[in-house]
Formats: C-alpha cells, structure tokens, sequence
C-alpha cells in the first residue's frame, strides 16, 4: 500500500514540476531584485551567487529534516 502510495505522489508532484519550477525561479529573481534595490551598485553575478548558496543551505537543511522524520506526518 504503502508504494503505491509513493507513486501516486511521485506523479502528483510530477504533473507540478513546472509550477515548483517556476516559483523556485520567483524566489531567486525577487531576492535578488530586493538586493539590487538595496544596493543598487551590487555585482548581480556575486549577489546571484551568494543567493544560490543560501538557498542550497536552505534546501539542505530541508533535506535534514526530511531524513529526520520532520514532514512524516505533515
């Protein structure tokens, strides 16, 4: 029960890629356009290299909490 379970999921988040995408590419554009209001002299590349790393430490701790059990029941 449980995989099929698994695999009803799998094809839900599936048929949303795009979308998660998509709001992932939001996320990075609106932080970057408030650092560029911010700091409106900033070095766009590094300011864009510096939001990925915050998001991928964002993502890891997800991750962590994932394989801790955290959203088991969400």
């Amino acid at each position: 029960m449980k995989r099929k379970n698994m695999e009803a999921e799998k094809k839900e988040l599936l048929s949303r890629k795009d979308e998660i995408i998509k709001e992932l590419e939001i996320l990075f554009k609106t932080n970057l356009k408030i650092t560029d209001w911010d700091i409106p002299e900033a070095d766009d590349r590094k300011a864009a290299e510096v939001l990925l790393e915050i998001l991928q430490e964002g993502l890891e701790k997800i991750r962590k909490d994932v394989e801790a059990g955290k959203y088991d029941n969400y």
